[in-house]
C-alpha cells in the first residue's frame, strides 16, 4: 500500500503578491519533502470547495490502489491561487473544470462560439501551461449558476439570467470575491446581459456561506454550483443561460506532465469514466448533507465502481 500525506493549505493574502509558492518555513504548500517535480510521488491538491476535495479524494485513492505515492494538499484557495501552485510544480494534479480553466487561461476574448464540452477541451488545449496536460474529460458537469428562491423567482418573473437586466439594480448578489473580476462573472454579465447588481456580497465560491446568505435572504441572488443539494432540497430556481456566458464545465484531470505514468494515467482515467453528473451530485450530498469525510465518500464512490 503506498505512503499517503496529507496536508492542509491554508490562504494567505501574500500568496498573490508573491506569486509563487516556495518551500521555505511558514510556507502552508510546504509538507516537509520537495515539491511534485522529478519525484515519483503525486502531489494533489483542491480548490477551497466541498466538490474540489471530494474530487482531489476520488483521484489520490485511485492513484493509490494503482501503487502510487500520493500526498494531498486540501482546500489551497481559489483558482488565482491553486494554479500558482501549480505553475511553481508545488502541486501535480488538480481536478479541473474545463470551462473555468479556460477563461481563466485565455487572455483578452473568449474564442468566439465555443460553448459545448468538446470545443471548450479543445481550445483549453492551447492556452495550456507549459509542461502540463488534460487528460480525457468526464462526462459530469458542474457549471457555475445564477440562482434564486422560488419566492423571488415568482416576485420578478426570473426564468433566465435575461430576465435579470431590469431588476437588477434592485437586488443583491452573492459570490465569491473573485467572481467580481473573472470574465464568467460581473463583468460578462455586465457585458452579455447587461445585467448590473444594486450590491455584490462577498461570501465564497459556492459554498456554505453562500446558501446560508440566499437562504436567510441577505442575497437575492447567489452564484451557486449546479451540483450543489441545496438547489433541489430547497425547491430554488436555477436561471437558464441562453446565451452561454457560463461555459460547459466538464471535470477534467490537469496534470503535470513529468508526473504522469502508465498507471497514474489509467487511474484517473477510470475515475472521470465512473463520473457522471448524478452520480457526483449524489456523492456531493454526502458530504455537504450528511457531513460525511469527502475521504470515506470517494472511497466508496470508487468501491461502487469498481475502482479499487
Amino acid at each position: 500500500m503506498s505512503r499517503r500525506i496529507r496536508t492542509t493549505a491554508y490562504l494567505f493574502a501574500t500568496l498573490a503578491v508573491a506569486g509563487t509558492l516556495t518551500a521555505c518555513g511558514g510556507d502552508p504548500l510546504d509538507s516537509g519533502s520537495d515539491s511534485g517535480s522529478g519525484d515519483d510521488k503525486i502531489v494533489v491538491g483542491s480548490a477551497n470547495f466541498p466538490e474540489s476535495e471530494l474530487l482531489m479524494e476520488m483521484y489520490a485513492q485511485a492513484l493509490e490502489a494503482e501503487g502510487v505515492e500520493v500526498e494531498t494538499k486540501p482546500n489551497i484557495g481559489s483558482r488565482e491561487v491553486y494554479m500558482e501552485a501549480f505553475k511553481s510544480g508545488d502541486i501535480d494534479l488538480l481536478p479541473e473544470y474545463n470551462g473555468g480553466l479556460l477563461s481563466y487561461l485565455t487572455e483578452g476574448n473568449l474564442p468566439e462560439g465555443v460553448s459545448a464540452p468538446d470545443d471548450v477541451y479543445t481550445a483549453l488545449q492551447d492556452v495550456l501551461p507549459e509542461g502540463s496536460q488534460t487528460l480525457p474529460q468526464s462526462a459530469a458537469e458542474d457549471k457555475d449558476s445564477l440562482t434564486v428562491t422560488k419566492a423571488t423567482a415568482d416576485k420578478y418573473s426570473l426564468t433566465s439570467i435575461e430576465d435579470l437586466a431590469p431588476v437588477a439594480k434592485d437586488l443583491t448578489l452573492g459570490a465569491s470575491a473573485e467572481f467580481k473580476t473573472r470574465p464568467q462573472g460581473i463583468p460578462g454579465l455586465e457585458k452579455v446581459y447587461g445585467v448590473t447588481f444594486k450590491e455584490v456580497t462577498p461570501t465564497d465560491p459556492g459554498g456554505p456561506l453562500t446558501i446560508a446568505a440566499l437562504k436567510k435572504g441577505s442575497v437575492d441572488v447567489a452564484n451557486v454550483f449546479t451540483t450543489d443539494s441545496a438547489i433541489p432540497t430547497n425547491d430554488w430556481v436555477v436561471l437558464e443561460d441562453p446565451k452561454n456566458l457560463f461555459l460547459a464545465q466538464n471535470i477534467v484531470p490537469l496534470i503535470r506532465s513529468e508526473a504522469l505514468s502508465d498507471d497514474a494515467e489509467s487511474a484517473l482515467n477510470a475515475v472521470s469514466e465512473a463520473l457522471t453528473t448524478e452520480n457526483l451530485t449524489d456523492a456531493l450530498a454526502k458530504v455537504q448533507v450528511d457531513k460525511a469525510d469527502p475521504a470515506v465518500v470517494a472511497k466508496e464512490f470508487l468501491a461502487d465502481n469498481g475502482i479499487e
